[in-house]
């Protein structure tokens, strides 16, 4: 039975057998059962990180340490309020921080704990402790960005959205005029697509 460890664009945590393209965590929060109980983060650096470090193999749920989470691909782990590993990930990471340099109009790149507080406060919600969205127009959404399209996730890419599910993205649609969607990815992350960071996309969305 898989663990509960594999991350939906809308936050959620769940146990599935899908596989995916990028790890992460958010501190330890797993019993050692190797089950999790409400907490979702011990910590604000919410990060993405690479599967395979120097053929290195990590137990993906070590006692009191840190809990290994899975992503579909990049853009679902910008939509959950992730960015890239300053360690595993440090290309991307300064990438990354170029890019939310230039969209922020910033003189040098921001520090990890300046960017994840910004994104702490932009992806949960204070008091419910859930994911906090916006609505955006979608022609304004930058590629990268995800949004709940007809009810699900999906995935915006070229003026179309891809609807997105662990077995790759679906056929591609294309919005009529200008409509409101509410959107997953939280300002900040939308800001460092729009500054020119390109995530790492599952194949399935370059077949479309």
């Amino acid at each position: 039975m898989p663990l509960q460890n594999r991350v939906l664009p809308t936050q959620e945590i769940v146990a599935d057998s899908g596989r995916g393209l990028l790890m992460g965590n958010r501190g330890s929060i797993h019993h050692p059962d190797r089950t999790l109980g409400t907490t979702r983060w011990r910590s604000k650096a919410w990060i993405c990180c690479v599967l395979d470090w120097k053929g290195i193999r990590r137990d993906p749920m070590p006692p009191g340490r840190w809990t290994a989470l899975f992503f579909f691909d990049e853009a679902v782990a910008l939509a959950a309020g992730h960015r890239p590993c300053h360690y595993c990930r440090r290309r991307d990471f300064l990438l990354y921080a170029g890019a939310w340099a230039a969209a922020n109009s910033l003189a040098e790149r921001p520090r990890a704990a300046e960017m994840d507080a910004v994104l702490h406060y932009q992806r949960v919600e204070s008091r419910t402790r859930r994911q906090r969205t916006t609505t955006q127009n979608l022609s304004d959404l930058p590629d990268g960005a995800m949004v709940r399209f007809d009810g699900s996730p999906a995935l915006v890419l070229g003026g179309r959205v891809l609807p997105w599910a662990w077995d790759g993205y679906g056929e591609p649609l294309r919005p009529r005029g200008l409509e409101l969607v509410e959107t997953l990815t939280p300002p900040a992350n939308l800001l460092v697509l729009q500054g020119g960071f390109a995530p790492l996309l599952h194949p399935s969305a370059g077949r479309k």
